[in-house]
Parts: structure tokens; C-alpha cells; sequence
């Protein structure tokens, strides 16, 4: 398995240019991003943070599915929360959670169902969903029940039906979550055999370790980005600083 996409192009393209600038979201009237600014356009990209730092509001910013206050994201220069067409081909995201992003009964059907949302017609989707099923070594899912499968099952199908639609860019929020270690190991395997730009976003070092870039978003901000080891390092750090404190005893105000 040298390249999990199935556009001929993959071999040509080059790691996406991501490019956000000032951007600022408020949920429920609390800032959840501000003033982020960062611009990449290494292969591998890792996101790391605290659990409610912003990174999932972020990746979903970046996916083009909630659009900033304030600010510009642009992905190879397209912004994806208004041109949607362009952010179906250029950014594909994995939830956390795979039940957020499954919506059809059969493993076909859910993996079939981007492709015609790109334009193609039904009877090539399903032949397109039944090569992935086939290039994955899973050829005997395709009328298999979504509900019958396991959490990691569930976790690949979602991993396929994005692969399908070939984008640039794939972005992980927190994939390894609840999984145990097996699974992971089978999910990373995957992962580094996809051709495309990867985003990974983790609470969890050990998971962007190696990767080209890192950047620890903090409070809705940037607040330290680099090659991995050294913003890797710093963050452990801080955390370990953290731990030793009692914040979880303050109240939010």
C-alpha cells in the first residue's frame, strides 16, 4: 500500500499551503480563537494543546465547516468556509468521534456518498467505494452494517470515505482517541502511507512525534510553533508544570 488516494495526481501534488491570519471565533459568547495566525506548508503538521484550547474548533475552521469572526483561512488559496466545492477537494477531516460523521446504514453507502457530493455519478461512486473497500483489504464490508462494526472499524470506514474523495489535505482530530493500542497501531500504519498533507491534532505528544511541524495552541492562540522536538518539549513541560498546580479546584469566571 504506497498511496492510500486514488487520484492519479497524488503523486504530483505537493504538502498544502495552509494560511490563517487574525482569525478570532466567540461560541456562546466566549472567545474561543483570537488572533491566530499561522502559515505551514509542510507535509505533516501537528496541533497540540490542553483539552479546550481550541484545537477541534479550530480544525473545524480549517475543514471549512464553521467560518471565522474575524480573520482569513485559505487553503492553496481557496477559503474553504465559502467555496465548498473547492474544500471538498482540497480538506477532508476525521472526527473524534466516528458516529459525528457517519450517516449511512452500509459501509458502501457512507463511503460512496462524498464522491457523488463531488459530482460523480452513483453507479461510478459505488465502483470507486468497492476499489477503496478492495485496496484496504476489506472488500467483504461493503454491504456490512455500520452499526454491527466496532469502534476502530468505524473509526476506518470514515478514514476510507475521506481517502475516496482524494483531498490535499486530511485533517485528524484526536483519531485515537478511546482506541486501544492495536487499533491505533493499525490506524497509524494507514495514516503514514497517505500521500497527502496530514493535520493532526492531539492533546498527546507521543502522537506527533516525528512530524515536520508543530504548532501548541493555547487559550485560542498560537503560542509556540516549530520543528516537533523542541515545541514537543516545551509543552510537556508546561504540562508537567501544570499538573503540580490545582487548577481544575478554580471555578471559570
Amino acid at each position: 500500500m504506497k498511496d492510500l488516494r486514488t487520484d492519479p495526481r497524488a503523486a504530483a501534488r505537493t504538502a498544502s499551503r495552509i494560511e490563517l491570519s487574525d482569525v478570532g471565533l466567540s461560541i456562546d459568547g466566549r472567545a474561543v480563537l483570537q488572533g491566530l495566525s499561522f502559515a505551514t506548508a509542510e507535509a505533516r503538521v501537528g496541533i497540540v494543546g490542553r483539552n479546550g484550547s481550541g484545537k477541534s474548533t479550530l480544525s473545524r475552521v480549517i475543514a471549512g465547516l464553521v467560518a471565522p469572526r474575524t480573520g482569513q483561512v485559505r487553503i492553496n488559496g481557496h477559503d474553504p468556509a465559502r467555496d465548498r466545492r473547492a474544500a471538498l477537494r482540497e480538506v477532508g477531516i476525521l472526527f473524534q468521534n466516528p458516529d459525528h460523521q457517519i450517516i449511512f446504514p452500509t459501509v458502501i453507502e457512507e463511503i460512496a456518498f462524498g464522491l457523488t457530493q463531488m459530482g460523480q455519478p452513483r453507479t461510478d461512486a459505488a465502483e470507486a467505494a468497492r476499489a477503496i473497500l478492495a485496496r484496504f483489504g476489506v472488500a467483504h464490508w461493503q454491504d456490512a452494517q455500520v452499526a454491527t462494526l466496532s469502534q476502530g472499524q468505524k473509526h476506518l470506514v470514515c478514514l476510507m470515505a475521506v481517502v475516496a474523495m482524494a483531498p490535499g489535505l486530511l485533517i485528524l482530530d484526536e483519531p485515537f482517541a478511546g482506541l486501544d493500542i492495536p487499533t491505533r497501531a493499525q490506524l497509524t500504519r494507514y495514516l503514514s502511507h497517505y500521500a497527502g498533507s496530514l493535520m493532526h491534532i492531539s492533546h498527546d505528544p507521543r502522537d506527533l512525534a516525528g512530524y515536520d511541524r508543530v504548532i501548541w495552541i493555547d487559550k485560542g492562540t498560537v503560542r509556540m510553533q516549530g520543528p516537533a522536538h523542541p515545541v514537543l518539549e516545551a509543552y510537556v513541560t508546561e504540562m508537567t508544570r501544570n499538573g503540580e498546580a490545582d487548577d481544575l479546584a478554580d471555578l471559570a469566571r
